[in-house]
Formats: C-alpha cells, structure tokens, sequence
C-alpha cells in the first residue's frame, strides 16, 4: 500500500512504529547534515527527517526535492526535540530510512500557503493547486459536514430525498434562463432550472408529503462575490402544512446544523415582518447580532428652520454606544464614506452626548441644547453615546441608514463572524412594482399563497396584499427563502391575470401545473436554502467562491477549462442554430 497513515493522524502514541507516509511536499529545510521535510496531505502535515550520516545517498535525494513533489516515505516514528505546538502532529517526527518519488512538480505559481501570494486570477486558473491549500480544504470540510448533517436531520425529519430534471421548460420570470438546444427537436430548446419549483409542488401533488434535495441551479444573471452562475440549494417541501410548521421544522434544522459543524448554539429565533425590517433596520435581512435600531426623528427635528431636515420625507438615526469620543477626523471619514457613490447620502449629521450632559453637534447653530436633548431622549442616547443622523426620501434614508449602521457595527467589532444569530423575516409584500416594466412583478414567485384575508383586495389594491412568504437570516444574510403555495387552480390563474398575464400565456407555461391541481393537491409550502451561502458564513467568509470547489470568476467563466467556448461547426449544424461572429481578442 502506499501509506499505512495519513499526515495528520500519528501522534505519541505511534512512536517506534514503523510508518509510510504519502503525499506532497510543502517545504524541504537543510541544517548541517540534516534535511527535514514537511509532507502534506489534506490531513495534516508530518516532519520528515533525513540524515546525512546515516544515509547520504537518501540524504541528497531529499536535497533534491521540490515544491509540490508527490513522495512515499517510510521510517520510525520518533518523539521530536524541538516540538512545533502549532501542529497537531508536532509532537513526532518520521526518521526516513526509504524515500520514492512518485511525481515530480514543476514549480507552482503560487505558494500552497495558508495565506497564499497567488491572486485571484492565477488561483483560479490554476484551481487544482488552489484546492490544495489547508484553509480551501477546510472549507469544502465544512460544505461537506453541512450537507451530510442537513440529510440527517431531514431524514430523522421522514423526507424523502427525490431528484427533478435539470432539462425543463423555459419560463422566463426573474432571473434570465441558460437555455440548451435539443438536436433532436429542430428549433427548440430545453432550459436549466433556476429551482426546482413546479417540480416538487407537483410531488406534493403526488402524494410525497415531505421532500427534499440538494440541486444545482442556474441563472443567467450578473454576478457578485455571493453570486455564481450555477448554484446548489437545499430544496424542500411538505403537504398538509401551515406556515407555523415550516417555520419550527427549518428553525430546527438550521440549529441542528449550526451546531453539528460549529459547535454553537443558536439560541431563540427572532421573528419579525418585514415592514419592521424596514422601519427599523433599512434591510430585510437586517443583522441582529447587535442593536443601532433606527429611530424616527422627524417629531423632534423638523419646522425648526434646518431646510435639509424640513423638506426630508424621513429624518432617522441610530445610536453608537460609547463614541461619543470621535474625533474630528473620524467623524469626517464617516460623512465621507456615506456620501460614497454606492452609499449615495448627501451628508451625515452627528450628535455627541457629552458626559456632563451637554450635547455637541454638526448643526448647533439650528438647534439649540433642548432640541438636542429631544433627539436624545426621542433616541434612548445616553452620556458617551454618538448619534448618526441622515435625512431624505423613506426608502432612500432607510437603505443609507442601513448601510451605515452595518459599517458601524463592523467598525466597533459587533459582527463577530464566529457568532451566529437567525432571524425570520414574514409577511412580505406579495408584489413589487417594477417601474422598468411598469408593472407588478412578484416579490418571490408567482406561487407564493397571498394571506387569505387580503385575496378580496388583490385587484384592487396589488401593493398592499401580503403573502404567507417568509425569510430566514443569519448574520445580516438571507439564507432561505419560502412560503405557502397556491395549490387551487382558480386562484393561480387570478395571480397570473394580476401579473399582466394572458390566459393562453399562462396555460403555456403552467398548464402542466394547473392541471395538477385539478387532480386533489393538497395545501402545502416550502423553503430553500441557499446552501453556498450557508456554508459561507458558518465558514465565517463573505465570499461564496472558496466554497464551492470549481467557482465561476466575476464575468462566469472558468478560466481554468476555459469555459464557455466556441463548438465546432458540425454542432451548429446538428442542434440548427447558426454561430455568431465573434471578433477575436
């Protein structure tokens, strides 16, 4: 056999044994006569020891070894003179009496580090090596344990893990579809799913009360660090269910995981509607693990002659505890930072809460020390306390606001990435109104349930009607998404209508499904989970991409196969579709 351990395994227990490690070599050192390797596998990595005394030969093959070599060791496990508390292994060492090489390595373009000097751009093209490095492996550990530990909980639980196709019907709505050419049917097309929606409604339809997978999707969308082209969810859904039972089954799921990979207990999870999201947080997927809830300000600071504030829509701030001690400098870099092109606030308005109990502020000469007192005690702002203050339209100073309070809480360090605090988010509106299209457009889907008591009012009033739709958060990220579905016909073609969709429209793109509900389906909802995105954030990473073993870089291409690519002629012909000219680089 190649090895009878790995290189994160021996320990004092193995001494004297005779041992044969394989794998790559991370590094080799030279002191006098003695050579020590470090031999890395995904488990851990062991110091090697060659002699020059003992064996010269063996001693100047090791000399020889480069970066990356894939080597066979065999010697005695011996305890170590100079330990290395940093490895888990660092207590031993191997003393090598035979040494092959089974491959050698050209030189890499980067150091397989912990922290590595390669860029992003060189990492992902050279992949393969990227996914060498222990801080990469430790990540798709982790993808591994969440998704081994939400089968287990979902199979105590009694779904069933059931497959759907990855050829389907193209429905655009949303996110554009990656469509396929069918050689075999001239001139149509299959698309790649961007969830398996229709497919497990109609399960539930089946008779299959409790299902899941965890499926790639696809769309065809512009890209960002904690977005990819292609995607995996963990997909569910149940029969005969109220949103209650979602809420407590997934709930449970999501504590079962945090704690199964991360050791951390959750604790209670807050709910809260998504207005108040708003109101108080500027997000619908506000970060809870810290407070700065926005107050209104505009009782307290308007018709005092301050025209900024007086032609706002929405005066609103938050409290910074203890900050009362900013600088000139750093409040400057805070009204800098919101007037950013990203953030887009015209300016920022401070009030400091002196410890005497005076009040100092951008805009003392509007307000005097009473009205400064108001705010603060409108804001619940004590002695040492900082208030932030951005005024303009609702949605705008909220979004601002928003942004603000999370550079704040990253700034005094309440957003901890080894904490973790969920959040349901409910009652979400059932539509938005997309000024582009000029119309109403789902704010999920078009199968999401609207509340029963607000179906009388949906032609009349389509932006006040709320949907039985429900988030979950963690840590300012929406991490699942679901709701109660439609499951009678006659309500599902009223929600088509209201969409600004046609009879015939609808019947060909959903027929399939309606018809189902012909045929005895049963009340049922759902939730999926981004499963990426998850692993991200317990993996305490903004980023999705070093959790995902072979990622798309920013434009959705892999540089490493060099995907997407031109075909060869003979497969235009055969799927009937004509290339376009393509200018050359």
């Amino acid at each position: 056999m190649y090895r009878t351990h790995t290189c994160g395994e021996l320990r004092l227990d193995h001494q004297d044994q005779e041992v044969t490690l394989a794998g790559w070599v991370q590094r080799t050192r030279q002191f006098g006569g003695m050579t020590f390797v470090d031999l890395r596998d995904r488990y851990g990595i062991t110091q090697l020891v060659f002699n020059d005394d003992t064996d010269a030969d063996l001693c100047a093959k090791a000399n020889d070894l480069g970066r990356e070599f894939v080597i066979q060791a065999t010697g005695k496990l011996m305890e170590r003179t100079n330990k290395n508390p940093n490895l888990p292994t660092g207590d031993v060492e191997l003393i090598v009496s035979d040494m092959k090489v089974l491959n050698a390595s050209k030189t890499p373009p980067f150091t397989i580090e912990e922290e590595s000097d390669g860029g992003d751009d060189i990492r992902m093209k050279y992949r393969y090596l990227d996914l060498r490095r222990p801080s990469v492996q430790r990540n798709l550990i982790l993808r591994h344990n969440v998704a081994q530990e939400a089968r287990r909980y979902l199979c105590e639980q009694h779904f069933m893990e059931i497959e759907t196709p990855f050829l389907i019907k193209s429905t655009p709505e949303g996110a554009r579809d990656f469509v396929v050419p069918s050689r075999m049917n001239e001139g149509q097309f299959y698309a790649l799913p961007q969830s398996p929606q229709t497919f497990k409604q109609i399960l539930m339809v089946a008779g299959y009360d409790k299902y899941f997978q965890i499926v790639r999707c696809f769309r065809d969308e512009d890209l960002r660090a904690d977005r990819q082209p292609e995607f995996s969810q963990i997909d569910c859904e149940m029969a005969f269910v109220e949103q209650e039972d979602i809420l407590n089954t997934f709930e449970g799921m999501l504590r079962h995981i945090v704690k199964y990979t991360r050791g951390y207990d959750i604790g209670e999870v807050e709910r809260m509607s998504y207005n108040d999201a708003m109101e108080f947080y500027g997000s619908d997927k506000p970060d809870v693990r810290f407070g700065m809830k926005f107050v209104n300000l505009n009782e307290v600071s308007q018709n005092k002659g301050f025209k900024v504030f007086d032609d706002a829509e929405l005066v609103v701030g938050i409290v910074a505890e203890g900050c009362a001690e900013y600088t000139r400098k750093q409040l400057d870099a805070l009204t800098d930072w919101v007037k950013r092109p990203q953030i887009g606030a015209k300016g920022l308005v401070y009030v400091k809460c002196n410890a005497d109990g005076t009040f100092k502020s951008s805009v003392d000469k509007f307000f005097d020390q009473d009205a400064l007192k108001a705010w603060a005690e409108k804001a619940g702002a004590k002695a040492g306390d900082l208030m932030l203050v951005i005024s303009g339209r609702t949605d705008k100073a909220r979004k601002q606001m928003g942004e603000l309070r999370l550079h704040m809480g990253k700034e005094l360090g309440l957003r901890n990435p080894d904490e973790f605090k969920a959040l349901w988010v409910l009652d979400f509106p059932l539509l938005e109104y997309d000024e582009e299209e000029d119309r109403y457009v789902s704010t999920h889907h078009p199968f999401t349930r609207p509340k029963a008591e607000h179906v009388a009012k949906m032609f009349e009033d389509p932006g006040g009607v709320l949907a039985d739709a429900y988030d979950l958060t963690l840590n300012g990220n929406e991490i699942a998404g679901g709701s109660i579905r439609i499951h009678e016909r006659d309500l599902q073609e009223r929600i088509f209508e209201l969409l600004g969709m046609s009879k015939e429209e609808s019947e060909e793109k959903f027929g399939f499904l309606m018809g189902a509900f012909e045929y005895g389906a049963p009340p049922h909802g759902g939730i999926a989970f981004g499963f990426d995105r998850l692993c991200a954030i317990l993996g305490g990473q903004e980023s999705i991409r070093d959790f995902i073993a072979f990622p798309k870089n920013n434009s959705g291409r892999d540089v490493m196969i060099d995907a997407p690519s031109l075909i060869d002629e003979k497969q235009y012909e055969e799927l009937y579709i004509r290339p376009v000219e393509v200018e050359k680089a």
